[in-house]
């Protein structure tokens, strides 16, 4: 009879470890799925809107300006620094994949689609660069995509996009680090100077504040008020960036159902009265 009672006991705590396991699973996977669905109506905008295409003009349109206003100084040359994704690239086709599937970001997946070669180009982009290369300057881009997996792959779509002077020179993807600034100090000893910084994301720019809070992010903004336009372009990007990171010193520590309680924690309303 004891035998039975403690077998009984035992598959009743079995079955509840199982039982809280599948709860916890099922709640993560709802989590996912939330975050994602947060994204929709942004890609929605990205793809759909001529709103989207106008801003991305708009900004090398600026561009343009400011690299014919741009001067280096004496002996060196003119360096502009472009990111890849989102800036030159336009990657919504894989943020739809991952809506769809309720998926979060997955380096891997996220390998197999820069291997797929299906990138699209921003509206603009590719005449910024040959603009830049046709008019006195040295158009480098500087990417956190990888320097072992993902680069041919980027190489061919650049190539197939009509990007201007894709080359091992001009691409400079991460090798180690994602902090872009090391790489922005060898185009320097490059003896180029670099005037114009075109990103999608603040770290993508000299000086920016790398992997800290919104509030620092912010404030950096401030610092820079008078560059935006002139030495900075920046693009719209609603679907990621470094500024989500920002949102909380734990943001990325925990799963994705902490990540959805801080997304709306950091919401600022209206008390409706």
């Amino acid at each position: 009879m004891k035998k039975l009672i403690a077998t009984i006991a035992f598959s009743t705590l079995l079955l509840n470890g199982c039982a809280s396991n599948f709860d916890n699973k099922a709640e993560t996977i709802h989590a996912n799925k939330q975050l994602q669905q947060h994204a929709l109506f942004g890609i929605n905008w990205v793809q759909q809107s001529g709103e989207y295409q106008a801003l991305a003009h708009q900004a090398f349109n600026v561009a343009k300006m400011a690299f014919m206003h741009s001067k280096a100084s004496e002996g060196k040359k003119r360096a502009v620094v472009v990111d890849l994704d989102e800036t030159m690239l336009d990657n919504s086709l894989h943020a739809g994949w991952q809506i769809r599937n309720g998926m979060s970001f997955d380096p891997k997946v996220w390998t197999r689609w820069v291997n797929a070669r299906q990138s699209r180009a921003i509206s603009g982009a590719v005449e910024f660069s040959h603009f830049v290369n046709n008019n006195g300057g040295k158009i480098f881009y500087v990417s956190n995509r990888t320097d072992t997996d993902e680069k041919q792959a980027t190489i061919d779509d650049m190539k197939r996009l009509g990007f201007s002077g894709v080359d091992e020179q001009s691409l400079l993807l991460k090798k180690d680090k994602s902090n872009k600034s090391p790489r922005f100090a060898e185009i320097e000893q490059q003896g180029y100077e670099i005037v114009l910084y075109v990103g999608d994301n603040l770290n993508d720019f000299s000086d920016a504040p790398y992997k800290k809070q919104n509030a620092e992010r912010k404030a950096f903004v401030e610092a820079h008020k008078d560059d935006f336009g002139k030495k900075f372009i920046i693009l719209p990007n609603p679907s990621y960036g470094d500024w989500e990171g920002g949102l909380a010193p734990d943001y990325f520590k925990g799963d994705a159902l902490n990540r959805v309680k801080i997304r709306e924690q950091a919401i600022e309303a209206w008390d409706g009265k």
